[in-house]
């Protein structure tokens, strides 16, 4: 939750940028979009404090994709959206959004063209069937609810929002991340708005979204430890295979060093535990990791070192699944 993105002192909050810079993937017969909000250069003490300049630099395939030459962490805020072949259209964390109230300077009261930038892509909201917000952090459900009249509304009325039962159980009794604090302010304006319309669904952490056999199957994959109820999306399509993250994996340093924690963090060991077993699962394997936070080119394929065990991410092999855009007619992105 955003209230436990304490800054670390001498550290300096990330400068911002905005623009989409959409990008679509082909995974077997489903097809997954990404769609930027804001993207950072540096700043990210806060929530990775002990990723240091030093530990940056020590993992060189960070540059230039996931760091700069000087160590500095580049990371995004975005939204994946999955088409399967049967026409379920399924948005993947809704990001900051706008009018909305928040502690970190770069998140309150934002004004971007994040929707303007979906619907150019032909990505109406009336197109969502459903939402998938891996946890519920003030970053991943910002779009769940947009500002009309003074009032909060979804922003996706025809879709179904899917919460971990756990994740919301914890937060609406109380829960703290990381740091021990709380963000009742993001619930209230991201969240209740949508059990008040009665669009939600509480589901079970492995809950099957999508079961077509082999032409498509998508379920989610707990993977706690960034918050108690945190999934993580599994699409798997004629063979081929692909995992947008959430939160158990913040950054691609990450990979490499599966002890860098999150301040967000509920329970930091079992987050360590859950990227060790998730990446242990996914090396080698040639299926495709996205990282809700991983600046552009956003995925990869996950490869272990076999001397030293290590992970890290090969970006050349998420590339080629790279598609042409579908952009409407006179779409600026």
């Amino acid at each position: 939750i955003e209230a436990a993105l304490v800054r670390v002192p001498g550290s300096t909050p990330p400068a911002m940028s905005g623009g989409g810079f959409p990008s679509c993937w082909q995974v077997g017969d489903c097809r997954i979009t990404r769609i930027i909000e804001h993207e950072s250069v540096g700043g990210s003490k806060f929530i990775l404090p002990g990723v240091t300049r030093e530990v940056a630099q020590s993992v060189p395939w960070l540059a230039p994709d996931f760091a700069d030459g000087m160590g500095r962490l580049k990371m995004a805020i975005q939204m994946m959206v999955v088409d399967s072949p049967s026409g379920h259209r399924i948005a993947v964390d809704t990001c900051v959004g706008n009018h909305k109230k928040r502690k970190l300077d770069v998140w309150h009261m934002r004004t971007g063209p994040f929707l303007e930038d979906c619907i150019a892509l032909g990505i109406e909201p009336e197109s969502v069937t459903h939402v998938l917000c891996t946890h519920l952090h003030t970053d991943h459900i910002g779009w769940n609810t947009r500002l009309v009249e003074g009032k909060w509304v979804p922003t996706f009325p025809r879709a179904r929002y899917l919460f971990s039962k756990k994740e919301y159980d914890y937060w609406s009794n109380g829960g703290v991340a990381g740091t021990g604090t709380a963000d009742e302010e993001s619930l209230r304006d991201s969240v209740q708005p949508i059990m008040d319309a009665g669009l939600a669904d509480l589901v079970e952490m492995d809950h099957v979204l999508v079961d077509e056999g082999e032409t498509c199957q998508i379920v989610l994959r707990p993977t706690p430890g960034h918050s108690p109820g945190h999934v993580s999306l599994i699409i798997e399509s004629k063979g081929a295979r692909a995992v947008i993250t959430g939160d158990c994996i913040h950054h691609p340093v990450q990979l490499a060093r599966l002890d860098m924690r999150s301040s967000a963090d509920t329970d930091w060991e079992e987050a360590v535990r859950t990227r060790e077993i998730l990446l242990g699962d996914l090396a080698g394997t040639g299926a495709l990791l996205f990282g809700t936070h991983f600046a552009r080119p956003t995925c990869g394929c996950v490869q272990r070192d076999a001397a030293t065990g290590a992970f890290r991410l090969d970006t050349a092999e998420g590339l080629a699944h790279v598609v042409p855009l579908e952009r409407r007619a006179g779409a600026k992105l």
